[in-house]
């Protein structure tokens, strides 16, 4: 959602329009905003459009209301800024399944990450990893992770060359035990990879472009 429209359903809201029709001109709005009155209008005309709001001519003024729909959006602002100041038991992302590059299965199966998967983790990591696709804004959070620390897999040595070492954060995915495995020294790409016990396509029944929920526990 853009941070504008954000800012003006928040403003509606702290006016009383999350329970009740308020009055108000959009040049009002716009001193509340900070902005111009014709700015003000068309922020309006584009919650109006999206349905974040509903509005009716009234005497002088608007009567606007927030919507449901508009609801959700604050109460998803809400949640994000609840689990960045909060941030005493897990963080959750929300994506998409998408197909890796086959890698996965490379890595996972190196006896070097296979044998601390099972001590520091406490499962047996099914071949290869599954990969969450998360929003751009979403990447913010894998910056809070990496600030907790994590559970740090040590680097090895194998066929000749070196693996790095990797943080861990134990996780589910959909419910499903797993974890969040993310090379030490990487740029905050927008793609989880995740290790499981489980072959977690075949036992959720999950296919590329599904709805998926990564919980990570920081504890």
């Amino acid at each position: 959602m853009k941070p504008y429209l954000l800012q003006t359903l928040k403003e509606l809201a702290l006016l009383g329009a999350i329970h009740n029709k308020i009055e108000l001109s959009s040049h009002e709005l716009a001193q509340q905003l900070q902005t111009s009155q014709q700015t003000a209008s068309r922020y309006l005309l584009e919650l109006d459009t999206q349905e974040m709001i509903t509005r009716e001519l009234g005497v002088k003024k608007q009567l606007i209301q927030i919507t449901s729909i508009g609801a959700d959006a604050l109460e998803n602002e809400h949640m994000s800024y609840k689990q960045i100041f909060d941030l005493s038991s897990k963080v959750t992302f929300k994506g998409k399944l998408v197909s890796g590059m086959g890698e996965g299965k490379y890595y996972t199966g190196q006896k070097g990450y296979a044998d601390q998967f099972e001590k520091r983790l406490g499962f047996i990591a099914y071949p290869g990893t599954f990969n969450v696709e998360i929003e751009y804004i979403e990447r913010n959070k894998i910056r809070l992770l990496r600030n907790y620390g994590g559970i740090e897999l040590e680097e090895f040595q194998a066929e000749s060359r070196t693996f790095g070492s990797v943080v861990c954060f134990k996780a589910t995915i959909n419910g499903k035990e797993g974890a969040i495995v993310l090379p030490k020294r990487s740029h905050y790409a927008n793609v989880l990879e995740c290790i499981s016990p489980y072959n977690l396509r075949d036992t959720l029944d999950l296919h590329d472009g599904d709805t998926i929920e990564v919980v990570a526990y920081l504890q």
